[in-house]
């Protein structure tokens, strides 16, 4: 297996027979017999060796480290075939390390930081741009041809963002109102007020809260799905499947959902005003003593003409928000299901966060027309 041979200073070591991994504790144990004390040089001769595996050249190699450790020189000689693992290892001491870099002061990493987060920013800046003016154009192109617009598809997605959500927005518009106007009640009944919580519920849910809610629901709900559902196509290739047959996957999978989203929010944000209503009425009569007709009444008094339309404005641009950026977040999807987990959290916090600053733009323009 191994022996040696000691002329002057240089130790030869030939291997022999078979070095591999079910003979390690031999070679370990013949390997920890080695005497270094007096050797400066050492040649590994392998020109016996029948057959090596890297789990014993491994062995050797970490003994002969710690010869060369203690100052002796090693080279290797032997057939080609046997020695490749023991070449490739005396390659990889004889690597250079690469020096540490050095780190930038903290200044300029909150510089980098700063400056990388903007670059990335104006780069989703500019593909959520140019998503939408993709599905601009193809819009138009389905005006002069109306059959692209495909509209079984667009029937389908209004649906299942639509009727389907009815329940989920009905019940969360319901106890919205129920808990605004008990807090309202709680509030102005101590001063005398208590008929303006009607005023309170009025404004507040058919202005704000109706389609505010609604549409936070339905990033929750339609815009994950949207970018679930591409994404998957895109990681079982269906979409590169598609533009391979001539079509556009903007035209088949893009514009259909955000259409079919358009035509279901402002719907939903009618039922969800409604059961708001609801909810505040049935509250003030219990806490009030406010009857249906006293509150219907209030209600009357307390809506100015763009009371509904001012929320009922937001719902299209809020969905087309949320079906443009749930979309745009599944055509990104690439190379496994985790960037799909990724993108479908991100197209949902993107979506809501739009849809709030676009809700802030609205009250700013509301104002300032004196809508």
């Amino acid at each position: 297996m191994l022996t040696t041979e000691l002329q002057a200073d240089t130790l030869t070591l030939r291997l022999s027979g078979r070095w591999t991994v079910q003979r390690l504790a031999e070679i370990e144990q013949v390997l920890g017999a080695l005497q270094w004390r007096s050797v400066k040089q050492a040649q590994v001769d392998a020109a016996a060796l029948e057959k090596a595996d890297l789990s014993a050249m491994w062995l050797l190699r970490s003994a002969l480290r710690r010869a060369e450790e203690s100052g002796v020189k090693i080279g290797y000689s032997g057939e080609p075939e046997h020695f490749a693992f023991l070449t490739e290892l005396q390659q990889q001491s004889e690597a250079q390390h690469i020096a540490p870099v050095e780190q930038p002061s903290w200044p300029r990493r909150l510089i980098a930081g700063f400056g990388k987060q903007a670059v990335q920013t104006v780069q989703h800046a500019l593909g959520h741009l140019d998503h939408f003016g993709h599905i601009v154009l193809t819009n138009l192109r389905g005006i002069r041809h109306p059959s692209h617009m495909r509209a079984p598809s667009i029937v389908r997605h209004a649906y299942e963002a639509g009727i389907q959500a009815l329940p989920i927005v009905a019940m969360i518009a319901f106890f919205v109102a129920v808990i605004i106007a008990y807090i309202g009640a709680s509030q102005l009944r101590g001063f005398g007020a208590g008929i303006y919580t009607v005023d309170l519920i009025t404004v507040g849910v058919l202005r704000e809260l109706g389609v505010l809610l609604t549409a936070v629901i339905v990033a929750g709900r339609s815009g994950s799905a949207f970018a679930a559902e591409i994404g998957v196509m895109q990681l079982n290739d269906e979409v590169d499947a598609l533009k391979s047959i001539g079509l556009d996957p903007v035209e088949i999978l893009v514009v259909p959902r955000v259409i079919g989203l358009i035509i279901a929010l402002p719907l939903l944000t009618v039922v969800a005003d409604a059961m708001g209503m609801a909810g505040g009425a049935l509250l003030s009569n219990w806490l009030l003593g406010i009857s249906l007709p006293q509150f219907l009444a209030r209600v009357q008094d307390a809506m100015a003409p763009t009371t509904f339309w001012a929320g009922l404005i937001k719902a299209p641009v809020f969905a087309l928000l949320i079906g443009m950026i749930g979309t745009y977040r599944g055509m990104q999807v690439r190379g496994s299901s985790r960037e799909l987990g990724r993108l479908t959290t991100t197209a949902v916090v993107e979506s809501i966060f739009m849809v709030i600053f676009a809700n802030a733009i609205f009250a700013v323009i509301f104002v300032e027309l004196d809508f």
